[in-house]
């Protein structure tokens, strides 16, 4: 389906939600004030039957979570001020015996913004009027873990106003930013490296054809790309959520070069996921608490997204645990400790890459469902990946030799990319149009050297 498309089902599908939302509205106003309606009930107005939506996010969310009526006339009050602000206009007038407005309408106090800011009491007061049983049991659909806040749907943030110290009544039901815009436009927002984020989207422009591995290696990387496609059927079809964690944890390690970063990328493809690397840089802080508060944000930003997070250099965070008793000893321990419980806790994919093996912490690696090894590629996998990269920019009568350069010279993918800028670099000085053999020897010894490998 085109985006076009996609809007348009979205578009469809939020313009039937938000009329029986208006319906509602209208209908708890007359019944508040005991106007003349032939309905004694909010109840007796019929929600609008998704199911003919079948593309529309919208749908697809009520459906996935199972919500209720009551949590979808919530959702269509926290998107009224974004859609259709003038909906809640009529929620603005004032009582007037006492010449303020209804305190019971809610709404945000000293909101700056012309249209009305609905509360979790305006919330309250469309679902249950002044039915004190009915407001009791509303309340429950925006208490902490419930499936709404759960779910990340509406923004965790009610609660930390509400321990600010003030009512629950008086937050504001904000939908998440990510799902406004799923419902909105099919799509939620990339997010992009900043200091409340950090992490940096990665993408390629490469596809699964392009990536060589060792047969073992690429027997186990699809295991992933089975669980990144079936992990609904296996958990919640198959029932089997009783008896496994949510989702998956995954160590790539080998040297440099070997396709860990490349291959996470191309999984974010066939999984139809974003994938973002972690910036450990960003995240890890010489100072107490930090590290795990850093970590705790990305985390739950990262929650219900369908994201791979990924870890490269892992290492440097995910170390072992020293056995010492000073305090930063103590510290560090209890950082990963920290981090092992977080990422089994983490419902998406979590995939942890670097160069030793050994210098993973055990207690990682008794939790990881997948420990997959990308070794150098072999005489046979290098010629393929020269073939790939030179693209038949070589020479044509040197063509032959390109089995001679992958025998002799044991590099992984990523230095034979860097071999063959160098080589296309000699090819432009020399004003040609094609690469000499010469300079992809010359380009790969440098390689070796840099490596420290002499020949």
């Amino acid at each position: 389906m085109t985006s076009d498309a996609l809007v348009a089902s979205n578009v469809a599908c939020l313009t039937q939600e938000i009329d029986w939302f208006a319906q509602v509205l209208a209908l708890r106003i007359k019944l508040y004030f005991k106007q003349e309606t032939g309905h004694c009930h909010i109840n007796q107005l019929a929600s609008p039957d998704l199911s003919v939506h079948t593309e529309a996010a919208y749908a697809k969310a009520v459906e996935e979570h199972q919500l209720s009526n009551e949590q979808r006339l919530i959702i269509m009050l926290a998107l009224a001020p974004a859609l259709v602000p003038n909906l809640l206009d009529n929620l603005f007038i004032r009582n007037p015996e006492i010449d303020r407005p209804y305190s019971e309408f809610g709404g945000v106090a000293g909101s700056t913004q012309g249209s009305f800011m609905p509360s979790v009491e305006t919330a309250l007061f469309v679902l249950a009027g002044d039915d004190l049983a009915t407001r009791i049991k509303v309340s429950t659909l925006l208490e902490a873990g419930s499936p709404l806040l759960s779910c990340g749907i509406v923004d965790k943030k009610i609660h930390l106003q509400k321990n600010e110290g003030g009512p629950l009544g008086d937050a504001a039901i904000v939908i998440n930013d990510h799902f406004r815009q799923l419902f909105t436009r099919g799509q939620s927002p990339k997010l992009d490296h900043s200091s409340n984020f950090p992490a940096k989207l990665i993408t390629t422009n490469l596809d699964w054809a392009h990536l060589v591995l060792a047969k073992k290696t690429a027997n186990e990387v699809d295991k992933l790309v089975l669980w990144g496609k079936h992990a609904d059927l296996i958990m919640n079809d198959w029932g089997l959520q009783r008896t496994l964690k949510p989702g998956y944890r995954a160590l790539f390690y080998g040297p440099p070069g070997t396709g860990k970063t490349l291959t996470a990328t191309l999984l974010g493809q066939q999984c139809d996921s974003d994938v973002y690397r972690i910036d450990l840089s960003a995240v890890v802080s010489k100072y107490i608490g930090e590290t795990e508060k850093n970590l705790e944000n990305l985390f739950k930003q990262a929650q219900n997204k369908n994201w791979i997070l990924f870890f490269d250099e892992a290492d440097a965070l995910f170390g072992k645990r020293s056995s010492g008793s000073s305090s930063n000893d103590r510290h560090s321990n209890q950082e990963i400790a920290y981090l092992l419980q977080r990422i089994e806790d983490f419902p998406g994919m979590v995939i942890l890459a670097t160069n030793l093996k050994a210098n993973v912490d055990e207690a990682f690696a008794r939790r990881f469902q997948s420990m997959i090894f990308f070794p150098l590629p072999d005489e046979t996998q290098r010629l393929e990946l020269w073939q790939y990269s030179l693209n038949e920019r070589l020479q044509p009568e040197q063509t032959d030799k390109l089995k001679d350069i992958a025998k002799r010279f044991e590099l992984s993918g990523g230095a034979i990319t860097n071999v063959v800028r160098y080589a296309a670099l000699c090819a432009v000085q020399r004003e040609s149009d094609y690469i000499q053999y010469h300079d992809l020897e010359q380009g790969a010894v440098k390689e070796l050297r840099k490596e420290g490998k002499m020949v």
